[in-house]
This record gives C-alpha cells, sequence and structure tokens, in this order.
C-alpha cells in the first residue's frame, strides 16, 4: 500500500487520470499536496507537494459553466491531466494551498490558432 504524504486531507473524489491510457481512482487533496491513487492497481499513483505545483490549469467551456479536465503543471516532472465529476469543488480545495494567479483557463481553439499564426508569421 501506498503511503500517503498528507497529514489532514481536506477533499476526496473520484477522478480519472489522463496519463496515456485512463485510469480511474480517486484525487485527494490535503495539507502536504495532491495525490491521485488508482482503484484497481496500487503501484500506479501520483503525488505532487504543493511546492512542486507550478501551475492548475483547466480547460473551461461555456463561459465557465463546464469544466471537463484540468491539468497540474508541476515545475521539474512535466503536466499530470485529470479529471472528476465536481471540478469546481476541485480548485477549492486547491485553492487554499496553490496562489490564485497561478490557476488559470488554457486557451481556448481559436487562442491556439491565433498563437500558432503569429509563431509562423514571426519566422
Amino acid at each position: 500500500m501506498v503511503q500517503s504524504i498528507n497529514t489532514k486531507v481536506d477533499l476526496v473524489i473520484n477522478a480519472t487520470s489522463h496519463m496515456g491510457v485512463s485510469d480511474y481512482g480517486e484525487i485527494m487533496i490535503g495539507d502536504k499536496g495532491f495525490e491521485f491513487f488508482n482503484k484497481r492497481d496500487a503501484r500506479k499513483f501520483i503525488q505532487v507537494p504543493w511546492e512542486e505545483v507550478d501551475y492548475v490549469v483547466a480547460s473551461v467551456m461555456f463561459k465557465g459553466k463546464w469544466i471537463p479536465r484540468y491539468a497540474i503543471k508541476t515545475k521539474s516532472s512535466g503536466t499530470y491531466t485529470f479529471s472528476s465529476k465536481d471540478p469546481k469543488k476541485v480548485f477549492r480545495a486547491i485553492r487554499e494551498y496553490v496562489e490564485p494567479n497561478r490557476m488559470v483557463k488554457s486557451l481556448g481553439f481559436l487562442g491556439a490558432i491565433k498563437r500558432s499564426l503569429k509563431g509562423k508569421s514571426k519566422k
């Protein structure tokens, strides 16, 4: 069994990790970090301490009515993508430990197109 890094747990919610093949499990948010535990395989887990979190990126659709996925971008280990039943609860729990200016929206479809065209025009 995997040892949790948290001493106090604020939120536990069912979630899906989108790292390669989708894994179903639970997200645990606590005083020491963000954790994902796979329900079927105890060896598949993700633990990110709050000091390691660089950004929390939300994919927002329909003017904030629906958040299909969100990502935890770390300083050294890369980006981890998740989805859950109630992402707003997850963001409220994360906001206690991550500064609000480190929680951002991802670019929409048109924003991504504009950025790519702008980059090609500079070359």
